[in-house]
C-alpha cells in the first residue's frame, strides 16, 4: 500500500532491524517503528505498535530469527528457546503468532541464515494471502454493496492488502462503487482510526458508525454483507476475533445479512477442537479508562474516558460459532465452516 506517495509494508525486516508502521499514533502521525533486538519487537507485539493477525505473526517470525542472530555461542541452545518462550507470550490468541515461532524455531535449527530467511519467507506469504483472499473474495462484492467491517484486517494487520479488507480493495480497483460502514472498535478504536485511514487513503466511501449502530443499520437494511478478520480459528470454523464481533454475528443472522471471516490458513489452528479452546487474552483496564487524541492544536494526549476510581474488565476477543459464519475466505478459496470443509484446506 502507499503512503505519501510511497510503497509500505506493514512490518518488514532489514538486516538485524524489524520496522513497522507505528499503529499506535494513526492517523493523526505517520512514523516508522525500529525494533533492533528481539525484546524491541516482543515489546511491539504487546504495545499494539504493531498488531493484527498476520503482522503479528510476521512480527512473531522476525523476532524469533532475531533470537537467532542475538544467541551467545555459549547457552545458544537455551537463549533460542528462552526468546520463543517470551515471543509466544506476547499476544496468546494470535494463532499467526505461534505458527511464524515454530516455522522459524525449526529453521534455525538448520542455520541462522536459514531462521532469517525463514522469517522473510513468512512475511512474503502474508502478502500473497492477503492477495488472494481479495481475489477470492471481490466476487461476494456487488457493484453498489454496502459493507460492514469491525476492527482493522487491512493491509496493517496482514503485512499487505489485508485480509476482511482485501476484498474491498480489490473490488474496488475492478471500478465497483463500494460503500463501508466503519466499526469504531472499542475501546482501542482500530475501526476508526485504521480501517478509516486506510480506506481514506484509498478513495473508498465509507463512513464511520459507533460499535451499537450495526443492528439499527441491518434492521434498515442498509448492510448488504459483513466481513471480518481472525485472530485463530478452531477446527471446526469457530473463529476468535476483536471483541464485539460475536455480537455483530448474532444481529446479522437475525436479519439475515451475509456474515464472512476472512482470514490465510496460518490463522486455522487444526489443534484447536472448537472454540472452547480458544485462549482470550484480556487486556489492561487503562485501555477503557484512557484513550489517544488529537486536540484541536494538533497535540496528540491521552485522556480520561471514564468514571475515576471504577473497575474495568476488558477482554480483547471474544469467540463466534461457525453456526453464525456463512464462509472463511481463505487465500485457497473460500469454504463452509465445517470440520469437513476446514480440513479440506489442508
Amino acid at each position: 500500500m502507499h503512503v505519501n506517495g510511497k510503497q509500505y509494508r506493514a512490518v518488514w525486516m532489514e538486516n538485524s532491524s524489524v520496522f513497522m508502521v507505528e499503529q499506535n499514533i494513526l492517523p493523526f502521525d505517520f512514523q516508522i517503528f525500529e525494533a533492533k533486538t528481539y525484546r524491541d519487537t516482543c515489546m511491539a507485539i504487546i504495545t499494539m505498535i504493531t498488531r493484527g493477525a498476520g503482522s503479528i505473526g510476521a512480527s512473531a517470525g522476525f523476532a524469533m530469527s532475531q533470537a537467532f542472530l542475538e544467541a551467545p555461542k555459549d547457552g545458544f541452545d537455551n537463549f533460542v528457546v528462552q526468546a520463543k518462550n517470551e515471543i509466544e507470550a506476547t499476544r496468546p490468541t494470535a494463532q499467526n503468532l505461534f505458527y511464524a515461532t515454530n516455522r522459524v524455531f525449526l529453521a534455525g535449527k538448520v542455520s541462522i541464515e536459514n531462521a532469517v530467511k525463514e522469517a522473510h519467507t513468512i512475511a512474503d506469504e502474508c502478502v500473497n494471502d492477503g492477495r488472494m483472499i481479495g481475489e477470492f473474495g471481490k466476487i461476494l462484492i456487488k457493484n453498489g454493496a454496502n459493507v460492514q467491517t469491525h476492527c482493522n484486517a487491512g493491509w496493517l494487520g496482514l503485512v499487505e492488502y489485508g485480509s476482511a479488507l482485501a476484498p474491498i480493495y480489490l473490488a474496488n480497483l475492478e471500478g465497483k462503487k463500494i460503500h463501508v460502514w466503519v466499526d469504531e472498535t472499542r475501546p482501542r478504536s482500530q475501526g476508526a482510526r485504521l480501517t478509516a485511514w486506510e480506506l481514506h487513503n484509498e478513495n473508498i466511501d465509507h463512513t464511520i458508525v459507533p460499535d451499537n449502530a450495526g443492528a439499527f443499520l441491518m434492521q434498515k437494511g442498509k448492510v448488504d454483507i459483513m466481513i471480518v478478520g481472525a485472530d485463530r480459528i478452531a477446527a471446526n470454523g469457530d473463529t476468535a476475533n476483536k471483541i464485539g464481533t460475536l455480537e455483530k454475528a448474532i444481529v446479522a443472522k437475525h436479519f439475515g445479512v451475509p456474515f464472512y471471516v476472512a482470514a490465510p490458513t496460518s490463522t486455522i489452528d487444526m489443534n484447536c477442537e472448537t472454540g472452547d479452546n480458544i485462549p482470550i487474552e484480556e487486556r489492561s483496564p487503562d485501555e477503557l479508562f484512557f484513550q489517544k487524541g488529537m486536540d484541536e492544536l494538533g497535540n496528540i494526549k491521552n485522556v480520561r474516558l471514564s468514571s475515576p476510581g471504577s473497575q474495568a474488565f476488558n477482554p480483547a476477543f471474544d469467540v463466534t460459532p461457525a453456526s453464525l459464519i456463512t464462509g472463511i475466505i481463505t487465500e485457497k478459496g473460500i469454504v463452509k465452516p465445517t470440520v469437513e470443509e476446514v480440513a479440506s484446506l489442508f
